[in-house]
């Protein structure tokens, strides 16, 4: 992200006035599309099982992927068999809908969409359409609930569960939508989420702008560094060439340095296609990356190169009340198919 623009979104640095009125444009022509799938002028999908969209209001890393993997794994804890869909940001597939596999290529269906499947196990459909990604998900896959992994703007699916990730550190910006602030949506929208879950402690100024009085709060708690290869490592605090093509490159690099280390910062743009010579800076130190950076590079894997992963951590209290509205929906759903079998 262009430093001026950072500014201008999360800093004191004012916007450039001739972007208002794209603004404007940008409010009414989202408002009308989501206003015309809730009358039904628009049809969305609606897939047979429960369907929970996991996404943010505004652009760039708020923790996302963390939560969808947490929430995966309470599901399939508690005998769920959740099946995943993708945009696949960044995807260059020959086909879709393409079903991803731990042995697929992060350029072919994305890094995010890899990485779940990873670290999950879970099947995962990506498809720029949602819909057909849920559609081709069910026909492969005995799946009883999905998860739409982001994808809170993309209407065109049905939603049974919404749920917001709001970054604490950044907030909700300046409060204003693209191209002005960072909001794909004004913020009143969160008004009408089932969840909004907060990554990390909100400020006493109520972290720029943001304040929501059912929000719950998620803390990212750092794993075992690994090698690329996935091998749990040992890597004592030292100074370390830090990568992270990430949303919010400086979280990644005050994590580590919250361990210890001493970081040589090295930020690129989100979901980077990594190649060799980014991770060569010629004086041996180590290199430690995001665990959604590692699956584009185990190709480069050395014996000095590492990632970090992060486990989210959330209240006892909100994964039961969500557990709850879960077990509910698939209770419904279950006695439709029964009706109309």
């Amino acid at each position: 992200m262009a430093g001026w623009l950072e500014r201008a979104w999360y800093g004191d640095q004012r916007p450039l006035a001739p972007l208002s009125f794209i603004e404007c444009l940008f409010i009414r022509i989202a408002s009308k599309r989501r206003a015309a799938y809730a009358s039904g002028e628009k049809r969305a999908y609606r897939a047979p099982v429960p369907v929970i969209v996991v996404g943010n209001i505004s652009v760039g890393g708020t923790g996302k992927t963390p939560f969808t993997l947490w929430l995966l794994a309470l599901l399939q804890s508690h005998g769920f068999k959740p099946g995943v869909v993708s945009r696949g940001y960044g995807a260059k597939a020959d086909h879709y809908p393409q079903v991803v596999t731990a042995q697929s290529s992060a350029a072919e269906v994305g890094d995010e969409p890899l990485m779940l499947v990873q670290r999950s196990g879970c099947p995962l459909v990506v498809d720029p359409v949602r819909a057909n990604a849920a559609a081709h998900l069910l026909e492969q896959y005995d799946c009883d609930i999905i998860v739409s992994d982001d994808g809170l703007q993309h209407y065109a699916l049905g939603r049974d569960l919404e749920i917001a990730i709001v970054d604490a550190a950044r907030g909700l910006g300046n409060g204003r939508c693209l191209p002005v602030g960072p909001l794909r949506e004004p913020p009143s929208r969160l008004n009408s989420i089932d969840y909004v879950v907060v990554n990390g402690e909100l400020s006493n100024d109520g972290s720029k702008g943001f304040s929501h009085p059912g929000s719950f709060t998620m803390h990212l708690q750092p794993g075992a560094v690994r090698r690329l290869d996935g091998a749990v490592a040992e890597l004592a605090p030292q100074p370390v060439h830090a990568v992270a093509g990430i949303g919010n490159p400086q979280r990644f690099f005050a994590t580590l340095s919250q361990l210890g280390y001493q970081v040589i910062k090295h930020p690129f743009a989100d979901h980077r296609a990594f190649q060799q010579q980014d991770l060569e800076f010629g004086d041996g130190l180590p290199v430690l990356m995001t665990e959604k950076d590692a699956v584009k590079c185990r190709a480069f894997a050395a014996h000095n190169r590492y990632y970090l992963p992060v486990n989210a951590q959330l209240p006892q209290a909100f994964a039961d009340d969500l557990l709850s509205r879960i077990n509910a929906l698939v209770a419904t759903y279950r006695d439709i198919r029964k009706t109309d079998g």
